[in-house]
């Protein structure tokens, strides 16, 4: 499984955010560290805003921060804002069905064992940890 480039680009806006977390960035400065059109990084930044992870400011001193913290806003958190929540497979969705096993899937359980897995370890990594990480 790879992540989207949205996923990708998503996480690199935010940790750029993150970086200077009291200021306010100007969307062509994320998409231009980010390596993204601005259009696409504004697409990215209305999903961080809708999912209350990003804060928008109008004017000519407008732009971006974070609306919360670094510490607080994990990596699960901004990958989950593009993507929807994560989950290995569709048979994990309440509304599918699978024409293979039924209602009795044998899969099911690994699958949320291993979901569940990752979303524990998504969800520990913090943005003020990466922005540390790119620090050193």
């Amino acid at each position: 499984m790879v992540l989207t480039r949205e996923a990708d680009y998503a996480v690199r806006i935010m940790e750029r955010l993150c970086r200077d977390h009291t200021q306010r960035v100007a969307a062509c400065t994320l998409a231009q560290s980010a390596g993204v059109t601005q259009r696409f990084t504004l697409k990215i930044l209305h999903k961080l805003v809708e999912a209350g992870l990003a804060v928008s400011f109008k004017g000519p001193h407008g732009g971006y921060q974070p609306a919360h913290p670094p510490e607080e806003i994990t990596l699960l958190q901004v990958l989950e804002a593009v993507e929807g929540p994560y989950m290995l497979s569709r048979c994990q969705k309440e509304d599918y069905t699978c024409d293979y096993c039924g209602d009795g899937c044998r899969f099911q359980r690994i699958y949320n064992e291993v979901t569940a897995l990752v979303r524990e370890k998504l969800g520990g990594y913090t943005f003020a940890d990466l922005c540390r990480q790119a620090e050193t």
